[in-house]
């Protein structure tokens, strides 16, 4: 087992998550880079066609770039911080962690909801250019809802251990 492998089975099932996350964005960004090199090339040259698809494909792949950073920066603790207090640490900042905690929860909640909301208006729908269905772009809220509470649930209880005096 690698060194940086928590020990906890719900640990290791975070880390590993996060560390898909981080692939699935790397790859949501190189294929991005198609699409936009295709139409940037397609509009000052003549040897490319101007493929109708490419732009509706980067508009796809940017919102879930976009979610899964979204994700990452939450399970880092870099996403939806500002840190009024810097110099605070131990006990104060873990309760204050708890606090913006339960806004994030709140937050990841609403996505959770309403995303599933929103991926059911879009089941049964296509897009109108790739004819893509378009739950696959709806479905990003909702795993994004999901992925906050689960790594905003992670940081709360670290910080709750703190306050009890065992982190």
């Amino acid at each position: 087992m690698s060194p940086h492998l928590p020990r906890s089975a719900f640990r290791r099932a975070t880390f590993l998550y996060s560390r898909f996350l981080d692939v699935l964005v790397v790859l949501t960004v190189a294929i991005l880079i198609i699409p936009v090199t295709l139409q940037i090339f397609a509009r000052f040259t003549e040897f490319i066609p101007r493929y109708i698809w490419t732009e509706e494909a980067a508009r796809f792949l940017l919102v879930w770039m976009v979610m899964i950073g979204g994700m990452i920066g939450v399970r880092e603790g870099s996403h939806f911080i500002v840190d009024l207090f810097p110099s605070l640490s131990g006990k104060p900042k873990a309760a204050l962690d708890l606090v913006s905690g339960v806004f994030m929860l709140i937050f990841g909640a609403v996505f959770l909801w309403y995303g599933i909301e929103f991926t059911e208006f879009a089941w049964f729908r296509i897009s109108e250019l790739a004819e893509l269905p378009l739950w696959l772009i709806h479905i990003a809220w909702p795993l994004a809802g999901f992925s906050w509470l689960l790594f905003t649930g992670e940081r709360m209880w670290d910080s709750l251990n703190v306050l009890r005096g065992r982190g």
